[in-house]
């Protein structure tokens, strides 16, 4: 049984566990040389400074140094060399592939452990490292050279199983599974009340922290008295916050972050320079009523002007990640919050960096001061004159439909370590130089597309919530009650510059005639906190600018406030608002003399053929009948699914269009099919062209706002069903379908739903004489209006041979809904009187009694006709579907419309299911 476990353990945990060290070597390990050069050059400059002073005072402690740099070499003798039951144990082991595979392992463990502590030691020596103390040979430890990565596993000691924990690779596998285990535990009960998951994961640290399991001080001092036992977990979560901002910054739509205009700077401007000029008001407020026990009085400034800076600033990866989260990425209240967030964390950063050199200047050295004050302008300098067009080059280069070779995405990820690696030498916060790097790579295809397919899910899903977790288990929650007298103030200041910077930012939005919730939003946005704050608050108290307490009620605020104002701005913000129907967007409507206008939308190549054959049926070429006829205005919406970037971006079709963007194969099809029948239909009609990058969840955001913005009468979309070009089934598609589905919800005009089967005879032009018969299947209600004036607009074309089938009940309608009944007859018999002596129209009734006759009538409607037009919603009492609601395959087509798109159907007719206008509230 206890073999069984033990198999059971490795198998399904302790693998895993190593996988991921394997991911983490891979990508970490260049930091790790960077930093040891660093570390290099800076020992070498300080000793060639301190060279001509050393014959004037008293020489180094030399021995010190030799028992420093033994302890290093011990260090990573043990590191990189497996422990020798271990060893033995391998080396028994027959199999070649499975020895070298364990020594690999063993090697990445080990260097991804050494960098954790390095990371970490890094923080704490950034500013001003301090003298190491003189110590006896008799103080020397070596217990960092004493312990191990690997254990035997829970049953190595029958007695005390916690050994395993004294292993650096179990305890870290320990820490992360208790981290992981308390997010789903929290999350599965606040998501029910709409709560971000990046509360539980501040849960789970505040969990894991001293006033509960206290998951710090018990991996302390676990592997040894020299080495943290938090130093691997450490370095997984700068690793991960690192690869987290920077992704961030480029998915980041720079386009619209920095769009030109007055109104998202003078936001910007006010909601920061208010709140930071009169929150510094109060810096000096009741200094002098401190507790020197609880901090200097010349640090307590400090920490104010620390709390003040962390309230003023918005910053732009953080306000990215919470529009991706509440899903209005492409909503101009969306597009307008990420342009005043860029703003502001322009400000921000020229701030951050006044402060810092004033900070430097005064409590280190001016030298210092000037020197990072430098290497800070020449980052920026490199990233704009050699990243940026590096990374454009790599776009280039990359041919159209090819990924960009692993050797560049890889050195792309590398030159973000390296970039956070140097902000954190020259005593910025360690996310910084990744941002900025992030912002340097052209967003979308082919270079930030394949970042993010390559990292975004591990990024997102492990590394992100395990740095979060760890910013968080630091607070103590119980030290806030005992020092709430001293941090009284600065609980005050919180909540003053948060109303303070609502109020800046409110007001310039009412200035410039936003409306009163749009304006709510905006300010409650950029009030928002998150993972780039934690990291500033982290910093600030590695460098002792925070106390402890203040640190830990930080983080408790910023728990409340990323709790709070999404779940607010969800209630505020419905997206269905905009197109609230006040005037008729519907075919039924149109005047005899206006324009049809058309929005079709083409998720994949193979739906241009359809759509094309369905918009030649509605032209018609000039006569003497329909000579006052308005044209047909077709806008052609390509949609590509949103990779590489965090926001949507529409792209016009024109001479402005980027010649990269106008090479794609697809794209080229999609203009030249189109230019084509324009040209065929010279006159009568027109086409415009768009191509929309959107998320998946979002395109029907994008297509109804294209429509809502070019007043369309009707948006035809294809359905999720794709059939070979013999008319066989091939496939669904989930994402079309649910696209679909969220249309007939919220569109703002008419929609309809094309089943294309591909036949051949709907295909016909100027040239062809063929006939194509159109039939319409009339039930009754608003959408079987809509489908019929539709088809008289086909019945224009002299090509089209229209048929109209009334299904009827045969009993007496239902009086309460005689009107619906007086306006099914009124449109039927304007039909009828107006083609009545027509040779290509014909109209029939039928009686139909039960689900049975309702299948029999519409497959035999299909065999007779090429193209069927049916309404998707139909009144309940006008015809009994008993049975057939609960058999349908295709919902968003409705119960007449899922049975023309029967896969078992086998004649080649294709449907159109329309649905009229809705009139939201």
């Amino acid at each position: 049984m206890s073999m069984l476990y033990s198999d059971f353990l490795v198998r399904y945990f302790h693998v895993p566990c190593v996988c991921l060290f394997r991911i983490v070597y891979l990508y970490m390990h260049t930091y790790l040389f960077a930093y040891l050069l660093i570390r290099k050059i800076k020992f070498t400059a300080q000793m060639l400074k301190k060279k001509k002073s050393w014959s004037k005072r008293e020489p180094p402690n030399t021995e010190r140094q030799q028992q420093i740099f033994k302890q290093i070499t011990l260090l990573n003798i043990c590191l990189l060399r497996k422990d020798q039951r271990h060893r033995n144990k391998i080396f028994n082991d027959k199999s070649k592939h499975n020895r070298s595979k364990t020594i690999f392992f063993d090697q990445y463990i080990s260097l991804s452990f050494l960098l954790g502590s390095i990371i970490t030691m890094a923080d704490s020596a950034a500013l001003a490292p301090p003298l190491w103390p003189t110590l006896s040979n008799e103080k020397v430890c070596y217990g960092a050279a004493n312990f191990n990565i690997s254990s035997f596993g829970i049953l190595e000691t029958y007695k005390t199983p916690s050994v395993i924990f004294g292993y650096a690779l179990p305890l870290l596998e320990m820490q992360i599974s208790l981290i992981f285990v308390l997010i789903v535990s929290s999350h599965m009960f606040l998501r029910f009340i709409g709560i971000p998951q990046f509360v539980s994961y501040m849960l789970a640290g505040f969990l894991l922290g001293p006033q509960l399991i206290d998951l710090v001080d018990f991996s302390s001092d676990r592997l040894s008295l020299d080495l943290d036992g938090n130093a691997a977990l450490e370095g997984v979560a700068k690793f991960g916050m690192i690869m987290f901002t920077f992704l961030m910054g480029v998915k980041t739509n720079k386009r619209a972050a920095f769009q030109t205009g007055k109104r998202p700077i003078v936001i910007a401007v006010s909601s920061f320079v208010l709140t930071m000029v009169t929150g510094m008001a109060f810096r000096n407020f009741r200094i002098d009523k401190v507790d020197p026990l609880y901090m200097s009085l010349r640090l307590a400034p400090t920490e104010r002007t620390v709390i003040v800076s962390i309230q003023a600033i918005t910053l732009l990866p953080v306000v990215t990640h919470l529009i991706h989260e509440l899903k209005i990425p492409n909503s101009e209240l969306g597009r307008l919050a990420i342009s005043i967030s860029a703003f502001n964390d322009l400000l921000a950063f020229i701030n951050l960096m006044c402060v810092s050199y004033i900070g430097t200047y005064r409590y280190v050295s001016p030298r210092t001061a000037n020197r990072d004050a430098a290497a800070m302008i020449i980052l920026v300098l490199v990233i704009i004159f050699i990243i940026r067009p590096a990374a454009q080059r790599i776009v280039n280069i990359t041919p159209e439909g090819k990924s960009v070779r692993k050797l560049y995405l890889y050195g792309t990820i590398m030159t973000a370590v390296a970039a956070s690696s140097y902000t954190t030498f020259f005593n910025q916060i360690h996310v910084l130089g990744a941002f900025m790097v992030g912002m340097a790579i052209p967003d979308g295809p082919p270079l930030g597309s394949a970042l993010e397919a390559k990292f975004e899910s591990l990024a997102t899903n492990v590394f992100f919530p395990i740095s979060i977790a760890v910013l968080t288990m630091k607070g103590d929650i119980i030290g806030v009650l005992y020092a709430f007298d001293d941090i009284s103030f600065n609980i005050f200041l919180v909540g003053f510059t948060l109303v303070l910077k609502w109020t800046a930012s409110f007001v310039p939005c009412l200035i410039f005639k936003l409306p009163t919730r749009e304006s709510i939003i905006i300010a409650m946005i950029m009030n928002y906190k998150g993972f780039v704050d934690l990291c500033f608050i982290e910093g600030a108290l590695n460098k002792w600018n925070l106390s402890h307490a203040t640190y830990t009620f930080l983080m408790m605020y910023v728990l409340m406030n990323a709790g709070i104002l999404p779940t607010i701005v969800k209630a505020l913000y419905d997206p269905k608002r905009k197109y609230i129907g006040y005037v008729k967007r519907d075919v039924m409507h149109l005047k005899s003399n206006s324009d049809l206008k058309i929005l079709t939308c083409l998720h994949r190549p193979d739906n241009i053929s359809g759509m094309i054959s369905l918009l030649q049926l509605l032209s018609s070429p000039l006569n003497n009948e329909n000579k006052d006829k308005g044209v047909i205005a077709v806008t052609v919406l390509h949609l590509v699914k949103l990779a590489g970037r965090a926001f949507p971006i529409l792209v016009p079709h024109d001479k402005r269009s980027k010649p990269r963007l106008l090479q794609n194969s697809y794209i080229q099809t999609m203009m030249l099919a189109f230019n084509e029948f324009q040209q065929e239909n010279l006159g009568t009609t027109t086409v415009n062209s768009f191509t929309a990058f959107s998320i998946d969840n979002l395109m029907d955001q994008d297509i109804c706002n294209l429509a809502f913005d070019h007043l369309t009468s009707m948006i035809i979309t294809p359905s999720g069903r794709k059939w070979s070009p013999d008319g066989s089934y091939e496939s669904d598609d989930v994402m079309i379908r649910r696209v679909n589905m969220s249309l007939l919800d919220r569109a703002p005009c008419s929609i309809g739903v094309l089943n294309s089967r591909g036949h051949r005879k709907l295909k016909i032009n100027k040239r062809s004489k063929g006939t194509v018969k159109v039939g319409v299947i009339f039930i009754g209600g608003k959408d079987d209006w809509e489908a019929v004036s539709i088809a008289k607009w086909m019945r224009q074309n002299p090509s089209v041979r229209l048929t109209v089938i009334r299904f009827l009940s045969g009993q007496e309608p239902d009086k309460s809904k005689n009107w619906e009944y007086l306006v099914d007859n009124e449109v039927l018999n304007d039909l009828k009187s107006t083609y009545a002596s027509a040779e290509n129209f014909s109209y029939t009734e039928t009686i139909i009694k039960g689900g049975p006759a309702v299948t029999t009538a519409v497959r035999m409607a299909a065999e007779e006709n090429d193209l069927m037009i049916v309404g998707r919603d139909h009144d309940e009492d006008s015809l009994d579907y008993s049975g057939l609601v609960e058999w349908m395959e295709l919902p968003e087509l409705g119960v007449i419309g899922d049975l023309l798109a029967s896969k078992e159907l086998e004649t080649r007719v294709s449907v159109l299911v329309v649905k009229q206008q809705q009139q939201h509230e």
